[in-house]
């Protein structure tokens, strides 16, 4: 749960949406709603580790992310993503959300939050085969 003052206001949230994907569509003169899915589709991890106890022992473990995982993955790290990188700046949420949502759509590894988590937890998984 989070706390703060922006939590529970849906009219607010819906607001900042509409204002993201008029920047998304002026800047990139794309659909926002395929830049969306495309930043979603990009930002989830295909491979995941787990931990497995074995002897006492437990080890990490490489697994396939199931699909809604995948999704819920990538739009949780989109959030967080926006939020870390508004938090005490001058920037504005929704531009925030327009920036992060064309980095990821284009899998620009430099700038996308989303992007970088899901290379790092690839790349875990990737040692732990």
């Amino acid at each position: 749960m989070f706390h703060g003052r922006n939590t529970g206001k849906k009219v607010k949230a819906v607001a900042i949406i509409r204002h993201a994907f008029e920047i998304v569509h002026l800047l990139t003169g794309k659909n926002p709603l395929a830049v969306l899915s495309l930043a979603v589709q990009r930002g989830g991890a295909r491979e995941d580790f787990t931990k497995v106890g074995t002897g006492g022992v437990a080890k990490q473990q490489a697994v396939d992310v199931a699909p809604i995982r995948r999704v819920n993955e990538a739009v949780h790290n989109l959030a967080k993503g926006v939020r870390d990188s508004v938090f005490k700046k001058m920037k504005t949420i929704a531009e925030a959300l327009a920036d992060e949502l064309i980095a990821a759509s284009n899998e620009d590894g430099q700038k996308s939050y989303t992007i970088k988590k899901r290379d790092e937890l690839e790349k875990v998984a990737k040692t732990n085969r």
